[in-house]
């Protein structure tokens, strides 16, 4: 899983990620080098204790007639009394202990030799096996004949026992301050990216409809992204209109010289004209189709089309109820008044309008179309007419003659051509069934727009 997100795709998380591991090896390093900081104080700290131990130690005898070293008062320290307290101290000469602390009781400290130096700092083993830390002095004291070994040690575990203590101190602060860095990386980096989370919310904006470019301030880093996307979409505008400008100047150049020829043909006879009339017809039929699908094909691309269903729709109906008010065909509408198609205005009405002739040339006196959001990301538009309809093993190749590339029978399908090329270049179906009035049903699924 932790793979998968680092190489896919979320920015926050890789930054999150490596952010939180190189914080965890700082804080890590940095535990570990205060720790021995923290052990090097106690032991310096212990270190300097025991040398003034010592140096009180040697104030505290004397030498007696017999050239003896005697105590004259005690140290001063009650844990040199308790037997195997782990503090000791002990007074040597060449010939082994003199004097020691009742805390030894009936045992001796290891004293190390001397020779080159006047003291030594080592860790020994004490009764009971304890590991203490000593600091052996050798001094030589007026009306001695030879030196005396003064040595006093304290139990390291003591030294343990504290530097653990600060570690487990030491290591709730650093999970702490752990977790507050990565609280303030979250802020950070969610503060930091969020110029780039608004140009993608401004990006869906363009995808559904509701603006054409990029708009609002960004930082001096993201500016030239944000320009040069606003000039790719203007650009795309651009490129799009001019094929429409080429589609509709070809439509014009294609159409005048089939109407002289087909005026022509009408005002000749024999089976020559006939031909050529025909002709003419079938070629009509396919610039018609060819120039329609290249219109949907250029507006299918733009981003930020968008338009609203029912005004298209009642411009339709309006237009139909006229055209066939001789038949008295009844033309209803069901769909709501924020429903809106992303995609171009033109497209929609060149499918609605196929949809709603044919079905109102073969309607008996009905024709209902509904309009209504799917999960709020695709709009179904049905057109439904009470006419003989098609039967169910016939859907399936009505459907395939409308998709076909080559040249189609003059006046087949073509309205289901159009309406099937335009609904794939947006992404969306149609399928045929059978009308709740009893006749054929079209049911076109689109990309719907938000409703703003």
């Amino acid at each position: 899983m932790l793979k998968a997100a680092w190489g896919g795709g979320s920015l926050a998380l890789r930054l999150l990620i490596s952010a939180t591991l190189w914080s965890a090896v700082a804080l890590a390093i940095g535990g570990f080098a205060l720790s021995a900081l923290f052990r090097d104080a106690v032991e310096s700290r212990l270190d300097a204790q025991l040398a003034t131990l010592v140096e009180t130690l040697v104030a505290t005898v004397a030498i007696d007639a017999q050239g003896k070293v005697t105590a004259i008062r005690p140290l001063g320290e009650a844990r040199f009394n308790q037997v195997f307290s782990g503090w000791y101290w002990q007074i040597a000469d060449a010939s082994g202990p003199l004097l020691r602390s009742r805390s030894l009781f009936d045992e001796e400290l290891t004293l190390p030799p001397i020779t080159t130096a006047n003291e030594a700092r080592l860790l020994a083993t004490g009764p009971n096996e304890q590991h203490l830390r000593m600091i052996a002095r050798r001094i030589s004291l007026a009306d001695a004949e030879a030196p005396f070994v003064f040595a006093v040690a304290a139990d390291h575990a003591e030294i343990e026992d504290e530097v653990r203590g600060f570690n487990g101190t030491l290591a709730g602060a650093l999970g702490l301050l752990g977790l507050g860095l990565i609280a303030a990386m979250v802020i950070q980096v969610r503060y930091g990216l969020s110029p780039l989370r608004r140009i993608g919310e401004a990006l869906a904006e363009i995808r559904a409809g509701r603006a054409d470019r990029l708009t609002g301030p960004v930082p001096r880093e993201l500016a030239p992204l944000t320009h040069e996307l606003n000039a790719l979409l203007a650009h795309n505008a651009q490129v799009v209109e001019r094929a429409r400008t080429h589609v509709g100047n070809l439509a014009h150049a294609l159409k005048t010289p089939l109407s002289v020829i087909a005026n022509e043909a009408a005002t000749a006879s024999g089976p020559l004209a006939a031909t050529v009339a025909r002709q003419v017809a079938a070629m009509r039929t396919q610039v018609d189709h060819h120039l329609a699908r290249a219109r949907a094909l250029g507006s299918g691309q733009v981003l930020g089309a968008r338009c609203r269903v029912e005004p298209v729709l009642q411009d339709l109906v309006r237009a139909l109820t006229r055209i066939h008010a001789a038949r008295n065909v009844s033309l209803s509408i069901d769909c709501p008044a924020e429903l809106a198609f992303r995609g171009e205005r033109e497209d929609l009405e060149e499918m609605a309008g196929n949809l709603l002739e044919n079905a109102c040339k073969w309607a008996r006196a009905r024709v209902a179309v509904r309009a209504s959001v799917q999960a709020g990301e695709m709009l179904t538009l049905t057109v439904e007419d009470d006419g003989p309809g098609i039967a169910e093993g016939e859907r399936a190749r009505a459907i395939e003659r409308g998709t076909r590339l080559d040249e189609s029978v003059p006046g087949t399908g073509l309205g289901l051509a159009i309406v099937r090329d335009i609904c794939a270049l947006y992404g969306g179906t149609i399928a045929l069934g059978d009308a709740e009035l009893g006749g054929l049903s079209v049911r076109v699924t689109l990309p719907a727009a938000s409703a703003q």
